[in-house]
């Protein structure tokens, strides 16, 4: 662990140097406040400004989490496969690693810890059937999305039993920009990702609770209720980019043909079947030299 500073309150994230993690550090970083970086890579230097803490830990690390939890306030938990993967992986990284996430936060005083869950949870909902609410309940894709339903269930085990506020955020495309036009209904951007998180912190006490993380995309198809009641207020809207993508592409999707007709796209393709996946990796496997 390296120490830069003491301020009144700490943020953990854990994958931090991911995707959305990298996206959310310089936004979260602000006065009177650490940020405490968990990673298994080791994260950039702190910029200036920046009062952090680097651990490099893998999430499975029981021991390791417990420690880098202590004293925390909110854990923002990113860590695991952000693609479908292998189901050994999956169980291992994504669902072993998120169970040990909540374990070590009830451990270390009880943080409120915010899941990075996802679309995927319900990839196979129709999108024809309207609004699909907060509450869907679970219609996994992949092994990935199989992944964020048991992250949700947890979140909500450690919550009845130990009392631990936990926040589940239904994620659907965190990039800087959307780059098509699916992207132009789930995008959430980089800044709406971070207001929700802050929404998150502040609030006094959010018990349990599952919301959709998007912006207020004039196409979006998921309700901002309940992030709203958290006291997120989106400012971005991915139509700003639609001229541009939509003539990339042609035109508007059909929406009632794949990859557009489900609301987890092209994660509901047969190309990630499992015999598929399989193949996939006998061939990355190493030769053997013997």
């Amino acid at each position: 662990m390296t120490r830069t500073a003491d301020p009144l309150q700490t943020v953990v994230i854990t994958g931090a140097t991911g995707g959305v993690g990298s996206l959310l550090r310089p936004r979260l970083a602000r006065p009177g406040r650490l940020l405490r970086l968990v990673d298994i890579a080791e994260p950039p230097s702190a910029a200036e400004g920046e009062a952090v803490e680097t651990v490099r830990a893998d999430v499975t690390d029981l021991d390791a989490m417990t420690a880098a939890f202590r004293g925390a306030h909110t854990v923002i938990h990113l860590a695991g496969f952000s693609l479908e993967e292998r189901w050994e992986d999956i169980l291992e990284v994504n669902v072993h690693g998120t169970r040990q996430v909540l374990e070590a936060a009830r451990r270390a005083g009880g943080p409120r810890v915010v899941f990075a869950s996802s679309n995927h949870a319900v990839g196979f909902h129709p999108r024809g059937d309207g609004d699909p609410g907060e509450y869907a309940f679970p219609r996994p894709d992949t092994h990935y999305g199989v992944g964020k339903v048991a992250g949700e269930a947890l979140a909500r085990l450690y919550h009845d039993r130990y009392g631990l506020d936990t926040v589940c955020v239904r994620i659907g495309s965190c990039q800087p920009r959307p780059t098509d036009t699916r992207m132009l209904a789930t995008w959430l951007s980089p800044d709406d990702c971070a207001r929700l998180m802050e929404a998150v912190i502040a609030h006094p006490a959010p018990g349990f609770r599952l919301v959709w993380g998007v912006s207020d995309n004039t196409r979006r198809w998921w309700s901002l209720e309940g992030a709203r009641e958290l006291g997120y207020e989106p400012r971005d809207d991915a139509e700003a980019h639609a001229a541009e993508l939509l003539a990339a592409e042609g035109g508007a999707p059909d929406p009632t043909g794949p990859p557009h007709d489900r609301v987890g796209g092209p994660f509901c393709d047969p190309a990630l079947d499992t015999d598929r996946l399989e193949e996939r990796a006998a061939r990355r496997a190493p030769r053997n030299r013997g």
